[in-house]
């Protein structure tokens, strides 16, 4: 690698502050084929493609150059970029895996923002699995016809060893009732319980994190089904961050259920002019749809 790799490198973070993002692209992977590989410019240029929406691309890119010296900072951004992929490639669990690791680590607002956020994706209520439908179908019962003939011979019953085999004992239900095995839905309710108060101590960590306060928003909105709780913390992110993209859309929702369709209109086009990333909610084509249908267009 020599010192042009550098300066080419250098200059597609310039082009990509600028907005130039094909050009600075086009820059940054003829400096990495040179041998670049700093993070300053690996974690640019990742984020530049996964808000091009190429996580597969990102996501590999971000494994390659993992083992690169950075900072703790810049490795909880990797980290970070890497379970917003596995969010948009499908595997949200692997994302908040990662990211829990690290937050044992580490605790960060990035993390908390991040983390917060995917934990009210996992467990937002339209994602709630049908546990009634997971449950296996009841035995029939038996009847007299299918029990075995009697003999006159009297049969033995079987010895029972006086210390049970691991395999039997297992079977057992056990005297202490919280090493019960969860059923698939207790686990859910565990889990979402422990989510709650992970968003929660976000906010208790930096009460004027306007990520923090709008996941918080969106638990109550969309995990819990509490829309009058949810709408003060929409509301306090608001004050913080009046450009908030996620914030402007739900509050939109409150503007819709009162009959207000212009106060509704107005954040949802001030939404749209926003920074979208992989971790919003709402996507900018989506609420383009919505304006131009309250538009009438």
């Amino acid at each position: 690698m020599g010192i042009f790799s550098t300066v080419k490198a250098n200059k597609a973070y310039r082009l990509q502050q600028k907005g130039e993002k094909q050009e600075a692209i086009r820059l940054y992977e003829e400096a990495f084929q040179e041998g670049v590989n700093d993070p300053r410019y690996n974690l640019a240029y990742a984020l530049l493609i996964i808000r091009e929406g190429q996580y597969q691309k990102a996501k590999d890119f971000l494994v390659k150059h993992q083992k690169a010296p950075m900072s703790q900072e810049q490795r909880t951004t990797l980290l970070v970029d890497y379970a917003a992929c596995c969010f948009r490639l499908g595997n949200l669990d692997k994302g908040i895996d990662v990211l829990e690791q690290q937050f044992r680590k580490t605790k960060t607002g990035l993390l908390y923002q991040t983390l917060g956020y995917l934990y009210v994706e996992k467990y937002d209520a339209a994602n709630r699995p049908d546990f009634e439908a997971m449950k296996p179908a009841e035995q029939p019962e038996e009847t007299d016809a299918a029990q075995p003939e009697e003999t006159d011979a009297a049969q033995p019953e079987e010895e029972q060893p006086e210390n049970p085999a691991p395999e039997t004992a297992l079977t057992e239900q056990p005297e202490n009732p919280a090493e019960k095995p969860l059923t698939p839905e207790e686990a859910w309710e565990a889990g979402k319980k422990k989510a709650e108060e992970f968003v929660r101590s976000a906010v208790e960590y930096d009460d004027e994190d306007s990520v923090c306060l709008d996941n918080l928003g969106q638990f109550l909105y969309r995990v819990l089904g509490d829309r009058a709780g949810a709408k003060p913390w929409f509301e306090k992110a608001l004050a913080i961050k009046d450009s908030q993209i996620d914030t402007l859309y739900f509050l939109s929702r409150y503007d819709l259920e009162a009959g207000n369709k212009a106060a509704a209109l107005e954040k949802l086009q001030k939404a749209a002019e926003g920074r979208f990333s992989p971790l919003n909610y709402c996507g900018q084509e989506a609420i383009q749809k919505e304006i131009a249908a309250l538009k009438g267009v």
